[in-house]
């Protein structure tokens, strides 16, 4: 099983994903790394065991879903996750769990959620 460093990583990655579906394009990024690891930070322990979700967590997807109104905010947040979780192994349990956050936590996003995104096609 993956580290809590490392499934915190994955389930940032979640957290780009979800970003992705919101708002129109602008210049400069407004969202920050250290505001996705803050927001899913609660979401760990779900993404490493399973069980109970906690509300938490969902608020945090919640939040950063309505934090990324711009293209720049969601290539930002794409491209800062997908750095932190290369290179990180993890189990297809701990993916699965991570990939079902948007829905647990009422989050409709139209594409799946994978380490293989290309940030450049985020719009």
């Amino acid at each position: 099983m993956a580290s809590s460093g490392q499934l915190l990583k994955l389930v940032c990655l979640v957290a780009v994903m979800c970003c992705m579906a919101v708002g129109g394009p602008k210049a400069m990024a407004a969202v920050s790394c250290g505001q996705v690891v803050n927001n899913l930070t609660p979401c760990i322990n779900y993404v490493a065991n399973g069980g109970a979700l906690n509300p938490s967590c969902c608020t945090g997807v919640r939040s950063l879903y309505s934090l990324a109104q711009t293209t720049a905010d969601r290539q930002s947040i794409c491209n800062c996750l997908k750095q932190a979780v290369n290179g990180i192994p993890y189990t297809n349990a701990n993916a699965g769990l991570a990939a079902g956050l948007p829905g647990k936590c009422g989050v409709n996003i139209p594409y799946k959620i994978s380490p293989s995104t290309d940030c450049k096609s985020i719009k």
